[in-house]
């Protein structure tokens, strides 16, 4: 999208050091509650009081067993929802908010995953919960707001060649999980990039509420 020139803001969860030609990067830890906010509003100072589309790429991936202890299992839940839901859904909120008080429209991309429909790994019912919840959120702001030029699309990739994604690849047999992928690998950063590049700059009005799955083929709906 900075390629195209337009003003492109980050988030991260730690402090990063700035690199040259990148878009800056706010430091933000959607753990607590309050730092959603503050992102919100330093990132409308970077913007000069105007921002006109929000990724909602944010994520937590981490294994939570059955046999946890009861506040082990419920905390890693909490957290992963905290992190992967409620987050988002400050965001949407603070920008569907913003659009309505200056009169315009604005676009939503939630980053979801293929999890909101076909479900995940005994360990994660934490993960594709919050998926599925994102996926249902991005579809009710896509009816509510429409006629005002709040536009919402989803993108629902499987695996994604991330550091994130590595581990779990690598702890359920790697190469022998590409076999249920009939591309034969899983996706790249750029091409999930594009995806939602496209419906940041591209995407037709018409296409609000749409889910763009980007998995391989290894679920088909």
């Amino acid at each position: 999208m900075a390629a195209r020139g337009v003003q492109v803001i980050g988030h991260a969860s730690r402090p990063q050091l700035p690199a040259p030609q990148h878009p800056p990067l706010i430091a933000a830890d959607f753990a607590d509650p309050l730092a959603v906010q503050a992102l919100w509003e330093h990132a409308i100072e970077l913007a000069g009081g105007e921002i006109d589309a929000v990724v909602n790429n944010a994520g937590r991936f981490e294994a939570n067993r059955l046999d946890r202890s009861d506040i082990e299992w419920l905390d890693a839940w909490e957290d992963t929802l905290r992190i992967n839901l409620t987050a988002a859904a400050q965001l949407s909120r603070l920008a569907v908010r913003h659009w309505q008080a200056r009169g315009c429209g604005g676009r939503l991309v939630h980053v979801a995953s293929r999890a909101a429909y076909r479900g995940d790994s005994p360990a994660h019912w934490h993960y594709a919960a919050a998926k599925g919840g994102m996926v249902a959120m991005h579809k009710t702001i896509a009816r509510a707001y429409a006629r005002g030029g709040i536009l919402s699309f989803a993108v629902t990739p499987g695996f994604t060649d991330t550091s994130m994604a590595g581990d779990y690849l690598a702890s359920r047999g790697g190469p022998g999980l590409l076999a249920d992928i009939p591309l034969g690998r899983v996706a790249t950063p750029t091409e999930i990039a594009a995806i939602i590049a496209f419906c940041v700059l591209d995407a037709p009005p018409s296409m609000t509420g749409a889910v763009i799955d980007a998995n391989g083929a290894s679920f088909v709906r």
